[in-house]
């Protein structure tokens, strides 16, 4: 019982360190970042917290600006789908041709 008790108290710890990451992140508060990465490396996030802590300016930088490259991202998973309809059935000429007029 101890130990599910042990395991549950990690649980409720790790989700909510999970919920403040995904709230800071709606936020601009890059402070509060660094306070998020003390507790985060300390639980069993710790792992995670070691790859933002690797990646720490493009995450401050995800934060404090309102820049993002979902329109991009958007187009290119488009022009993925046209290229996987025609994988093995057209040159390159025709794939571009069909690129351009879907636009």
């Amino acid at each position: 019982m101890r130990q599910l008790d042990n395991n549950r108290e990690q649980f409720r710890r790790g989700n909510a360190l999970a919920v403040q990451f995904v709230t800071l992140l709606g936020g601009k508060d890059v402070s509060a970042l660094d306070k998020w990465l003390e507790q985060a490396t300390d639980s069993e996030l710790s792992s995670f917290a070691g790859g933002i802590t690797r990646d720490i300016d493009a995450v401050r930088g995800g934060i404090t600006t309102r820049w993002t490259t979902s329109p991009v991202e958007g187009q290119i998973s488009r022009v993925k789908a046209i290229k996987r309809q025609m994988y093995g059935r057209a040159n390159y000429q025709l794939l571009r041709q069909r690129v351009l007029l879907a636009a």
